[in-house]
């Protein structure tokens, strides 16, 4: 890309007035960003959602020195700057009307990766939390699936550790710029998804980490990908704001179910109970309802999983084995263990495919 264009697309984002949604106008309408600052005051104010007043500010720019700062920062840290009209920008963005104008990327992933999905959640997670998550991307490293989150401490941090630990790209998506990291103490980890994966932003160097940037940020989270899963939430906050947008934008949202007295799961029952999300019960499920995998029914993986049970989840399984099924009473009855014991035991074997839930809450092996 010669730099005169890009100094033309980068200036676009600097205007006053222009934003995303404008500047996706004026590109359909000109083609190029220096035909729109080339373009007379009128032609520019006759274009639907730009007017006159628009239209000045575009005629006043001046300020082409801040876009040459920045393909100089870029030169020189090998960063690849992406116009909504380079063939590289990520192609989903593109269904989404407020997609970035220009995106700034580090990293050796394709963001056009035909399968990619968003894992997000809460920053103070719980092991469940943690558990659920390594175990969805453990079960995904087969399929050449893309993970992007949003490199936040709690779930965002384990999704894209356990996509390094195994091999599967994984994609942070900053909301400042790339001459830093945000929180700081993911630096070390933001070094290795470059490694297989990337930083992606649209914000320019010098952009910090300021409380209104992270609703853009969740944007591009939930609209450069296929689906999102959102593993714990409250009912409030960063996760929801995503999978919001993602329903919006008609992606798939999968929420993981969690206890009705967690507040870290409120959120994703809330998802649920509005028909905003499908209930994730299994990477297996997930997948058929994306078209990525055929039904498929096997028993051999399954009884496999019996070597890892922890020893409340072993008690629920050598109950239910006695019977060709059993009802959850007997379960509590016979099991000597807490209700909420048995209900994360249950819920655990259920998400391993290891039991199913039959109708009057009846359950018997896989």
């Amino acid at each position: 890309m010669p730099n005169n264009d890009l100094l033309y697309q980068i200036s676009l984002t600097l205007a006053n007035g222009i934003g995303a949604v404008q500047a996706r106008l004026l590109l359909e309408h000109f083609k190029t960003a220096e035909a729109i600052f080339k373009a007379k005051k009128k032609e520019l104010s006759l274009i639907e959602g730009i007017g006159e007043i628009r239209a000045s500010q575009i005629k006043a720019f001046d300020n082409f020195s801040e876009a040459e700062d920045e393909i100089a920062f870029i030169e020189k840290h090998h960063i690849q700057a992406l116009s909504i009209t380079n063939k590289d920008y990520p192609q989903k963005l593109l269904h989404c009307y407020d997609a970035p104008t220009m995106l700034y990327y580090r990293g050796t992933a394709d963001l056009n990766n035909q399968k990619s999905i968003s894992i997000i959640g809460t920053r103070t997670n719980t092991d469940y939390g943690k558990q659920i998550t390594e175990k969805i991307i453990e079960e995904l490293q087969q399929h050449n699936v893309t993970i992007v989150s949003g490199l936040a401490f709690g779930i965002d941090a384990i999704a894209h550790k356990a996509a390094v630990k195994n091999q599967l790209p994984t994609i942070g998506v900053l909301a400042h710029g790339l001459d830093s990291i945000y929180p700081i103490q993911h630096k070390s980890l933001a070094k290795e998804m470059l490694l297989n994966g990337g930083l992606l932003t649209e914000f320019r160097k010098n952009t910090k980490a300021d409380k209104h940037n992270f609703p853009r940020r969740n944007r591009i989270v939930a609209g450069m990908t296929n689906a999102t899963i959102v593993i714990e939430s409250s009912d409030k906050g960063g996760s929801m704001i995503t999978a919001e947008l993602a329903y919006n934008y008609n992606r798939d949202v999968f929420a993981v179910p969690g206890k009705i007295t967690d507040s870290k799961s409120s959120g994703c029952l809330k998802l649920v109970q509005q028909n905003k999300a499908a209930l994730f019960t299994s990477v297996e499920q997930m997948l058929e309802e994306l078209g990525w995998q055929q039904k498929t029914k096997s028993t051999k993986k399954q009884r496999e999983l019996f070597v890892e049970l922890s020893d409340d989840e072993r008690i629920v399984v050598d109950i239910i084995k006695e019977k060709d099924a059993v009802g959850i009473d007997e379960i509590f009855l016979k099991s000597n263990l807490s209700s909420s014991s048995v209900a994360s035991a249950i819920l655990t074997l259920e998400l391993q495919n290891v039991l199913i839930c039959m109708p009057g809450k009846m359950y018997k092996l896989a």
